[in-house]
């Protein structure tokens, strides 16, 4: 990530924690605390401390790209202009539609003769060569493009950014899952206790799971006429590789199996399927429904739960009532649907929920109870002629590794009752 990137990311990271403060006080209905007042004000000072840091660094940017018209080489075939400020971060290449021309060309002049582009022998290990096999050969996108790449994966994530994710360089991670509550008889416990008499010790009582990460790909077809032009091309490699990446990651958080993939909260042990109502009509939701699942939720503290609901499930949302009261209803009526609150809780309707009637119409999560771990070093990037030779057609290829699964392995008693609570809560199919 480049240094205007980083800052960036910093003044986000500074604005995150003055809301937290904010909506910490709102929350309590009351005013700042002395500490918090001094907080808050530091935070202020750095906030105006990174927007010219920021400003700065943009204007040194600009300069740079007006200065950056130069070429490498002795010009001629393959010789291309460096066109970006930062040629150690991009290569010298404009973007990764530009990236990929070269790497075709590079690709055609390894099967036909001819020269290869010397931004791509010049690039070191970010352009080095990765072999000649059918489906293998290729070169490393340079490191700015893989972040951008990256960056809008995150734009079109649904879950990742709301789930207990953590970047890891290995291939398998170890968690240590500790299924104890405050409530219960095992694991770290608080004890009163007379003046001299001794104290009882409790432990950790956690389980250690492996979480492999998992193999994703993009393999993606392009023609001859789209290889020869870099604008679109670098739009299809790049916003639609992302939007195919982020909607395959979280429909594996949702859903998966398990069995080289993430393990999906929809498809563990720790989803708890809350009954119909006797005599419910097939395709139906009553105010019962909802009322039955929001008292099964486990919070995890901090957490933000949310309800996911099909968007068959609104016309059934819509009329449903509690005498004659509306259950649901969004801000300013009609006006501002779909949006509102569910119980006091967000909906988001999602293409990841199941349809009308279907077990997991209406779900109600709280994420942080699903643990993701993502390969921190990005995406592999990689192009391969041979397979599809016979049809005139380039294929370029994502990869990235990704593990996930729910924290717990099953729904945890209460300390008062016998209902189970879990962070997954789903209603049960009304065929």
């Amino acid at each position: 990530m480049n240094k205007l990137a980083e800052l960036k990311k910093h003044l986000a990271s500074l604005k995150a924690r003055g809301l937290k403060l904010v909506e910490k006080a709102d929350a309590e209905g009351r005013e700042f605390t002395d500490a918090e007042e001094t907080e808050y004000a530091a935070i202020e000072d750095d906030i105006e401390q990174a927007n010219s840091d920021i400003a700065r660094e943009e204007k040194a940017a600009e300069r740079r790209r007006q200065m950056a018209a130069v070429t490498i080489g002795g010009g001629g075939t393959g010789q291309n202009a460096v066109r970006d400020e930062n040629p150690e971060l991009t290569g010298g290449f404009a973007d990764i539609g530009e990236f990929a021309v070269a790497v075709h060309g590079a690709v055609n002049a390894g099967r036909l003769g001819g020269s290869i582009d010397s931004r791509l022998v010049a690039a070191g290990p970010t352009g080095s060569h990765m072999g000649g096999s059918a489906d293998g050969e290729g070169y490393m996108l340079p490191p700015q493009y893989r972040d951008a790449v990256w960056e809008l994966v995150t734009g079109f994530d649904e879950f990742g950014p709301l789930i207990d994710e953590e970047p890891t360089d290995k291939r398998e991670v170890k968690l240590n899952a500790d299924e104890t509550t405050p409530w219960g008889t095992s694991g770290i416990q608080s004890y009163w206790r007379a003046e001299g008499t001794p104290m009882d010790p409790s432990k950790l009582a956690g389980q250690e799971r492996n979480v492999p990460l998992h193999e994703l790909y993009t393999l993606a077809l392009a023609t001859e006429e789209l290889l020869e032009d870099a604008p679109r091309l670098n739009n299809r490699l790049g916003r639609k590789a992302a939007q195919a990446i982020a909607w395959r990651k979280n429909q594996a958080i949702v859903e998966g199996t398990g069995s080289g993939m993430p393990l999906g909260w929809t498809k563990g042990k720790s989803q708890l399927i809350v009954p119909k109502e006797a005599g419910q009509g097939a395709k139906t939701l009553v105010a019962k429904n909802v009322i039955n699942m929001f008292a099964r939720l486990l919070r995890i503290p901090g957490d933000k739960p949310f309800w996911l609901i099909n968007q068959d499930v609104l016309p059934e949302l819509m009329v449903m009532t509690i005498g004659d009261k509306p259950v649901w209803m969004p801000p300013n009526g009609l006006v501002d649907a779909p949006g509102g609150f569910l119980l006091g809780l967000p909906i988001r309707f999602s293409e990841f929920a199941e349809t009308l009637g279907a077990k997991g119409d209406v779900q109600l999560i709280s994420p942080k109870g699903y643990y993701g771990a993502r390969r921190s070093s990005g995406m592999k990037y990689a192009t391969s002629i041979h397979l599809y030779f016979d049809y005139n057609m380039q294929a370029f290829r994502w990869v990235f590794r990704y593990g996930g699964q729910p924290h717990l392995s099953k729904p945890v008693a209460p300390n008062k009752g016998t209902a189970t609570k879990s962070h997954f809560v789903a209603l049960e199919e009304r065929a």
